[in-house]
């Protein structure tokens, strides 16, 4: 009869056990930065807003009491009431579920934005900083001339370039962000790239490249996600910009940028059409900012000691 008890290398909390004692200090970290986000009301406030907007977003398909596409044309320019708590548009859709569903493609924007941009800044910024020289000096120049443009103008081109569509925007305004992370990131690596456990890698016949993904750009994380917290609300704002301007979401998407562009034809009688979806803007951007303020400051090393 075969035995219970598991085979040696099979025992399945091992694998937890093991990863709990090598990664003890970041465990306790983790869980004290947590501690210290607690006991900060601005954090507490953005993280609020910010599960809510997610919560929103998620739950848009079953909380939207309409289809934000159905056109109702003898319900146009309705305001604000029990059957359409937002109020319609000017062809009778209800602006409550499209607010509900532009938080999602607002939020999927920032989060794309982030991912492409943080990813390939990361790379860059770690690449430069750890092999300095002559790369050094090349990615760093190149990322010059990009940051030498203001941000939503070298959107608005590229978007415009590349042709108006939600994703063309997404790929412009990831762009814009790329050189934010490098910079950070190459800061970061020239720092770490002096450290004994470098050194220490390199003497045990480790590669360059595992260098900077085991060792650089893990000891640059943190940094990447305060900054990538206060992108995601940048992200949203720049985004809104494009489709306001008709060169990012295209009609009928529900996108909150593009219903503002449209309401504020009609902003002097019938008000709540620019106004809720500019709120929900104004909301998810002072959460996510004050979230990622908030974070930065937790992450100090002067207030963890």
């Amino acid at each position: 009869m075969p035995s219970s008890t598991p085979r040696s290398g099979t025992d399945p909390t091992g694998g937890w056990r093991r990863f709990r004692e090598e990664h003890a200090w970041q465990i306790r970290e983790f869980f004290f930065t947590l501690h210290l986000l607690r006991r900060n009301p601005s954090a507490v406030a953005g993280f609020v807003i910010i599960c809510s907007m997610v919560f929103l977003a998620l739950a848009a398909p079953w909380v939207a009491p309409y289809d934000p596409i159905r056109i109702s044309l003898s319900e146009r320019l309705s305001p604000p009431s029990w059957h359409h708590l937002f109020g319609t548009d000017e062809l009778g859709r209800d602006l409550f579920s499209r607010v509900l569903y532009g938080a999602r493609i607002s939020l999927r924007i920032g989060l794309l934005v982030v991912g492409i941009a943080g990813g390939l800044g990361t790379i860059l910024g770690a690449v430069a900083g750890y092999v300095g020289g002559k790369t050094d000096d090349v990615i760093m120049r190149c990322l010059d001339i990009v940051l030498s443009f203001p941000s939503l103008v070298l959107a608005m081109a590229l978007a415009a370039a590349l042709g108006p569509s939600l994703r063309n925007a997404i790929l412009a305004v990831a762009f814009v962000m790329i050189p934010k992370f490098a910079r950070l990131v190459r800061g970061e690596a020239l720092a770490v790239r002096e450290r004994p456990f470098i050194a220490a890698a390199k003497v045990s016949g480790a590669s360059h490249t595992w260098i900077v993904f085991h060792h650089v750009i893990p000891n640059c994380l943190s940094s990447v996600i305060v900054l990538g917290t206060l992108v995601v609300g940048e992200t949203i704002l720049i985004a809104s910009s494009l489709s306001f301007i008709g060169l990012g979401a295209q009609p009928p998407t529900p996108e909150w940028g593009a219903m503002i562009s449209v309401g504020r034809k009609f902003l002097m009688d019938q008000w709540w059409y620019a106004t809720f979806p500019g709120l929900f803007i104004l909301v998810t951007v002072i959460g996510f900012n004050i979230f990622g303020d908030a974070l930065r400051d937790v992450l100090d090393p002067r207030i963890r000691r």
